[in-house]
Protein backbone atom coordinates (compact mmCIF):
# COMPACT_ATOMS: atom_id res chain seq x y z
CA UNK A 1 0.00 0.00 0.00
CA UNK A 2 2.83 2.41 0.88
CA UNK A 3 4.64 1.55 -2.38
CA UNK A 4 1.47 2.35 -4.34
CA UNK A 5 1.03 5.62 -2.46
CA UNK A 6 4.64 6.62 -3.17
CA UNK A 7 4.13 5.77 -6.85
CA UNK A 8 1.12 8.07 -7.11
CA UNK A 9 3.03 10.82 -5.31
CA UNK A 10 5.50 10.92 -8.21
CA UNK A 11 2.76 11.94 -10.64
CA UNK A 12 0.29 13.56 -8.22
CA UNK A 13 2.36 15.10 -5.42
CA UNK A 14 0.52 15.91 -2.21
CA UNK A 15 0.61 19.58 -1.29
CA UNK A 16 0.45 21.33 2.07
CA UNK A 17 -3.10 22.50 2.77
CA UNK A 18 -1.74 25.88 3.86
CA UNK A 19 1.29 26.86 1.75
CA UNK A 20 0.79 24.53 -1.27
CA UNK A 21 4.39 23.33 -1.13
CA UNK A 22 4.97 19.65 -1.86
CA UNK A 23 4.83 17.42 1.20
CA UNK A 24 7.75 15.20 2.14
CA UNK A 25 7.18 11.44 2.41
CA UNK A 26 6.80 11.60 6.20
CA UNK A 27 4.37 14.54 6.10
CA UNK A 28 0.58 14.45 5.88
CA UNK A 29 -1.82 17.27 4.98
CA UNK A 30 0.25 20.09 6.53
CA UNK A 31 4.01 20.52 6.10
CA UNK A 32 6.36 20.63 9.08
CA UNK A 33 7.02 24.36 8.67
CA UNK A 34 3.32 25.29 8.70
CA UNK A 35 2.56 22.87 11.52
CA UNK A 36 5.27 24.58 13.59
CA UNK A 37 3.49 27.93 13.06
CA UNK A 38 0.07 26.70 14.21
CA UNK A 39 -0.97 28.41 17.48
CA UNK A 40 -1.37 25.59 20.03
CA UNK A 41 -3.50 26.43 23.08
CA UNK A 42 -1.87 23.98 25.52
CA UNK A 43 -5.20 23.88 27.38
CA UNK A 44 -4.43 20.25 28.27
CA UNK A 45 -2.34 21.56 31.16
CA UNK A 46 -5.16 23.73 32.56
CA UNK A 47 -8.48 22.31 33.71
CA UNK A 48 -9.77 25.84 34.35
CA UNK A 49 -9.16 27.17 30.85
CA UNK A 50 -10.88 29.64 28.52
CA UNK A 51 -13.38 27.07 27.27
CA UNK A 52 -14.58 26.02 30.71
CA UNK A 53 -14.90 29.71 31.61
CA UNK A 54 -16.98 30.28 28.46
CA UNK A 55 -19.65 27.92 29.80
CA UNK A 56 -19.70 29.11 33.43
CA UNK A 57 -23.33 29.63 34.49
CA UNK A 58 -24.65 28.24 31.21
CA UNK A 59 -24.16 24.47 31.28
CA UNK A 60 -22.37 21.99 33.51
CA UNK A 61 -19.37 20.38 31.82
CA UNK A 62 -16.79 17.99 33.23
CA UNK A 63 -13.79 19.22 31.23
CA UNK A 64 -12.95 20.92 27.94
CA UNK A 65 -10.04 21.25 25.56
CA UNK A 66 -9.13 22.46 22.08
CA UNK A 67 -6.08 22.16 19.86
CA UNK A 68 -5.58 25.61 18.34
CA UNK A 69 -6.40 29.28 18.65
CA UNK A 70 -8.57 30.61 15.82
CA UNK A 71 -7.70 34.15 14.77
CA UNK A 72 -9.03 36.57 12.16
CA UNK A 73 -5.94 36.01 10.07
CA UNK A 74 -3.68 32.98 10.18
CA UNK A 75 -3.12 29.34 9.35
CA UNK A 76 -5.91 27.98 11.56
CA UNK A 77 -8.53 30.05 9.78
CA UNK A 78 -7.31 28.95 6.35
CA UNK A 79 -7.23 25.27 7.31
CA UNK A 80 -10.74 25.36 8.80
CA UNK A 81 -11.97 27.13 5.65
CA UNK A 82 -10.34 24.46 3.46
CA UNK A 83 -11.96 21.77 5.60
CA UNK A 84 -15.46 23.24 5.55
CA UNK A 85 -15.75 24.78 2.11
CA UNK A 86 -13.07 23.27 -0.13
CA UNK A 87 -13.73 19.58 0.49
CA UNK A 88 -10.39 18.88 2.17
CA UNK A 89 -11.66 16.39 4.76
CA UNK A 90 -8.13 15.16 5.48
CA UNK A 91 -7.60 18.30 7.55
CA UNK A 92 -10.11 16.81 10.00
CA UNK A 93 -8.06 13.61 10.05
CA UNK A 94 -4.89 15.63 10.63
CA UNK A 95 -6.39 17.53 13.58
CA UNK A 96 -7.94 14.36 15.02
CA UNK A 97 -4.62 12.51 14.94
CA UNK A 98 -2.71 15.37 16.49
CA UNK A 99 -5.16 16.15 19.27
CA UNK A 100 -5.85 12.45 19.83
CA UNK A 101 -2.17 11.82 20.49
CA UNK A 102 -1.99 14.75 22.92
CA UNK A 103 -4.99 13.77 25.03
CA UNK A 104 -4.04 10.08 25.06
CA UNK A 105 -0.51 10.88 26.25
CA UNK A 106 -1.96 13.02 29.04
CA UNK A 107 -4.66 10.47 29.90
CA UNK A 108 -7.26 13.17 29.33
CA UNK A 109 -10.88 12.18 28.61
CA UNK A 110 -10.01 8.57 29.46
CA UNK A 111 -13.28 8.30 31.41
CA UNK A 112 -15.61 9.21 28.55
CA UNK A 113 -18.00 6.57 27.19
CA UNK A 114 -18.63 7.83 23.67
CA UNK A 115 -18.06 10.66 21.21
CA UNK A 116 -20.87 12.70 19.64
CA UNK A 117 -20.36 15.42 17.00
CA UNK A 118 -22.34 18.62 16.57
CA UNK A 119 -24.54 17.66 13.59
CA UNK A 120 -25.26 19.58 10.41
CA UNK A 121 -28.81 20.27 9.27
CA UNK A 122 -29.79 17.65 6.64
CA UNK A 123 -30.00 20.32 3.92
CA UNK A 124 -26.50 21.60 4.66
CA UNK A 125 -25.17 18.04 4.92
CA UNK A 126 -26.62 17.22 1.50
CA UNK A 127 -25.14 20.38 -0.02
CA UNK A 128 -21.67 19.95 1.51
CA UNK A 129 -21.60 16.17 1.29
CA UNK A 130 -19.99 15.63 4.68
CA UNK A 131 -19.88 16.85 8.27
CA UNK A 132 -16.57 18.66 8.75
CA UNK A 133 -16.02 17.04 12.15
CA UNK A 134 -16.67 13.43 11.03
CA UNK A 135 -13.08 12.45 10.28
CA UNK A 136 -11.92 14.44 13.29
CA UNK A 137 -14.26 12.39 15.47
CA UNK A 138 -13.29 9.08 13.90
CA UNK A 139 -9.60 9.69 14.61
CA UNK A 140 -10.36 10.69 18.19
CA UNK A 141 -12.35 7.47 18.47
CA UNK A 142 -9.32 5.49 17.28
CA UNK A 143 -7.01 7.10 19.84
CA UNK A 144 -9.42 6.98 22.79
CA UNK A 145 -10.86 3.59 21.80
CA UNK A 146 -14.39 4.86 22.36
CA UNK A 147 -17.36 4.65 19.96
CA UNK A 148 -18.13 7.56 17.65
CA UNK A 149 -21.92 7.97 17.36
CA UNK A 150 -22.47 10.24 14.39
CA UNK A 151 -26.25 9.99 14.11
CA UNK A 152 -27.49 10.15 17.71
CA UNK A 153 -27.95 13.93 17.78
CA UNK A 154 -29.99 15.56 15.01
CA UNK A 155 -30.24 19.20 13.97
CA UNK A 156 -33.90 20.12 13.39
CA UNK A 157 -33.49 23.82 12.61
CA UNK A 158 -30.68 26.20 11.95
CA UNK A 159 -29.94 29.90 11.87
CA UNK A 160 -28.42 31.60 8.84
CA UNK A 161 -24.69 31.23 8.33
CA UNK A 162 -22.65 32.72 11.16
CA UNK A 163 -19.42 32.96 9.19
CA UNK A 164 -19.34 36.73 8.74
CA UNK A 165 -21.02 37.73 12.00
CA UNK A 166 -19.30 39.24 15.01
CA UNK A 167 -19.19 37.31 18.29
CA UNK A 168 -22.14 39.20 19.86
CA UNK A 169 -24.26 38.82 16.72
CA UNK A 170 -23.57 35.09 16.63
CA UNK A 171 -24.74 34.64 20.20
CA UNK A 172 -27.97 36.59 19.72
CA UNK A 173 -28.85 35.13 16.33
CA UNK A 174 -28.38 31.48 17.19
CA UNK A 175 -31.78 29.78 17.27
CA UNK A 176 -30.53 26.35 16.27
CA UNK A 177 -32.46 23.41 17.70
CA UNK A 178 -31.46 19.79 18.21
CA UNK A 179 -33.12 16.52 19.18
CA UNK A 180 -31.96 13.06 20.15
CA UNK A 181 -32.62 10.04 17.99
CA UNK A 182 -32.42 7.44 20.76
CA UNK A 183 -31.97 8.39 24.42
CA UNK A 184 -31.53 4.78 25.58
CA UNK A 185 -28.01 4.73 24.10
CA UNK A 186 -26.98 7.72 26.20
CA UNK A 187 -28.37 7.09 29.68
CA UNK A 188 -25.71 7.48 32.39
CA UNK A 189 -23.00 8.10 29.78
CA UNK A 190 -20.11 10.57 29.83
CA UNK A 191 -20.29 12.11 26.35
CA UNK A 192 -17.45 13.87 24.58
CA UNK A 193 -19.17 16.52 22.45
CA UNK A 194 -17.00 17.67 19.53
CA UNK A 195 -17.08 20.54 17.03
CA UNK A 196 -14.74 22.50 14.78
CA UNK A 197 -14.54 26.01 16.28
CA UNK A 198 -15.85 27.57 19.49
CA UNK A 199 -16.78 31.25 19.18
CA UNK A 200 -19.60 32.06 21.62
CA UNK A 201 -20.29 28.44 22.51
CA UNK A 202 -24.01 28.87 21.75
CA UNK A 203 -24.25 25.86 19.43
CA UNK A 204 -22.38 23.57 21.81
CA UNK A 205 -24.55 24.85 24.66
CA UNK A 206 -27.73 23.97 22.73
CA UNK A 207 -26.38 20.49 21.97
CA UNK A 208 -25.30 19.90 25.56
CA UNK A 209 -28.69 20.94 26.94
CA UNK A 210 -30.44 18.48 24.64
CA UNK A 211 -28.06 15.68 25.61
CA UNK A 212 -28.43 16.48 29.31
CA UNK A 213 -32.17 15.87 29.13
CA UNK A 214 -31.24 12.19 29.28
CA UNK A 215 -30.83 10.82 32.80
CA UNK A 216 -27.29 10.64 34.12
CA UNK A 217 -25.57 12.23 31.11
CA UNK A 218 -22.30 14.11 31.69
CA UNK A 219 -20.72 16.34 29.05
CA UNK A 220 -17.13 17.15 28.14
CA UNK A 221 -16.18 19.29 25.14
CA UNK A 222 -13.39 18.98 22.59
CA UNK A 223 -12.85 21.08 19.46
CA UNK A 224 -10.30 21.80 16.77
CA UNK A 225 -10.03 25.49 17.62
CA UNK A 226 -11.13 28.29 19.95
CA UNK A 227 -11.74 31.87 18.80
CA UNK A 228 -9.60 34.37 20.67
Amino acid sequence: MRILKNFFRIFYPELCANCDNQLAQNENTVCTFCRHDLPLTNFTNYSNNKITKTFYGRIIIEKANTLLFYRKEGITKKLIHELKYKGNEEIGTFFGNWLGEIIKQNNEFSDIDLIVPVPLHPKKLKKRGYNQVSKFGKKLSDHLEKPFLENELLRTSTSKTQTFKARFERFNNNDTKFQLKNTSNLKDKHILLIDDVITTGATLEACAKELQKTEGVKISILTMAYTE
